[in-house]
């Protein structure tokens, strides 16, 4: 069985131990039994904000979130019903319409705190338990568009470093697609869109070394939304709010310092389906940005790759990146 392999650079640049979120979309639990089930493994406390969302506090790590995700349920689950008995059994009757149509479409996703890195496997351990109880995956239904993101903590904010990290991910995004056989459901829905042609050619150029306005004002010129396999909108409006605002005014978007993917499906049903897989894959990325020479190589090769036309039929790019750009450490 796969390990849970370590990055090449574990520590940030204050010196601490990096850290992961991990999200995970799923059905066939509902959130209080989901919550109940988090809360006995951490021996957390279960808080409730609102009908559809649960807050588990007392993990040093932070405050893990169950909830039904959607914006639409969780805001009509904080409104507070009225106080004449029969609004209140009009309003409830309606809401419960509401909610049974949605937990048909809507999943349950349990949020993470952003865990170091040496306590990723008490995730894998969590979704074997989750499985047990009855948790169901991308694959248990044909509307189940459900996704497992990752959250990586970004080792230091210099610009080279966010754009070496883009460039990896970008010359590896048709290798990492094809290992991950991302539900169809998922692709139809544009949770997780490639990157425009135009935006991959510019930044895997080997030139391609912008300073931090230029890198943020390049990517919300072809990307000012939130449904790509990498979202780097949370890290960029971290690193310059205003800029990233002024372009993509979402308040879905969340500021933090990490990497958000989203390519991998969520097939927590699969026996003996964990996050390992996933992640291991996610440190060919790692392993690529870290090695500058490596990545600038495999980028003038994938510019060569990029310009061949049709010839690109011929020849697959990611039979070539298995072949001299993939690291073995990380397989």
């Amino acid at each position: 069985m796969s390990t849970l392999v370590m990055p090449p650079r574990t520590r940030t640049s204050d010196g601490a131990l990096r850290r992961v979120g991990v999200e995970l979309e799923m059905n066939g639990i509902d959130i209080d039994s989901l919550s109940q089930l988090v809360a006995g493994e951490g021996n957390y406390q279960i808080e409730k904000p609102g009908r559809y969302e649960r807050r588990l506090t007392g993990d040093e790590a932070g405050d893990w979130v169950v909830e039904l995700d959607s914006s639409l349920v969780k805001r009509l689950g904080r409104k507070p019903r009225p106080e004449d008995p029969r609004s209140a059994e009009l309003m409830s009757s309606a809401e419960d319409a509401l909610i049974w149509v949605a937990e048909a479409l809507v999943p349950a996703e349990l949020v993470s705190p952003p865990l170091p890195l040496d306590r990723l496997d008490e995730m894998n351990a969590l979704i074997a338990r989750l499985r047990e109880a009855g948790a169901k995956g991308t694959g248990d239904r044909l509307t189940n568009a459900f996704g497992m993101q990752f959250n990586p903590e970004i080792p230091d904010d210099r610009p080279e470093t966010i754009t070496a990290y883009l460039k990896a991910f970008l010359c590896l995004y048709d290798w990492l697609a094809e290992r991950t056989e991302v539900n169809l459901t998922r692709r139809i829905t544009t949770y997780v869109d490639p990157f425009p042609a135009a935006y991959v050619k510019r930044v895997t150029t080997p030139e391609y070394w912008p300073d931090q306005a230029r890198l943020i004002d390049d990517y919300l010129e072809h990307n000012p939304t939130r449904n790509r396999a990498l979202d780097m909108l949370p890290l960029f409006r971290h690193l310059d709010e205003q800029r990233v605002l002024a372009r993509a005014p979402d308040p879905l978007i969340k500021a933090r310092p990490t990497f958000h993917y989203r390519l991998p499906d969520c097939r927590i049903d699969k026996p003996g389906w964990d996050m390992t897989p996933a992640w291991n894959d996610w440190l060919q990325i790692e392993r690529l940005a870290c090695d500058r020479e490596r990545l600038q190589r495999c980028c003038e090769a994938y510019q060569q790759w990029l310009h061949q036309g049709l010839s690109r039929l011929l020849e697959s790019w990611p039979r070539q990146l298995e072949r001299d750009w993939l690291s073995s450490e990380a397989s």
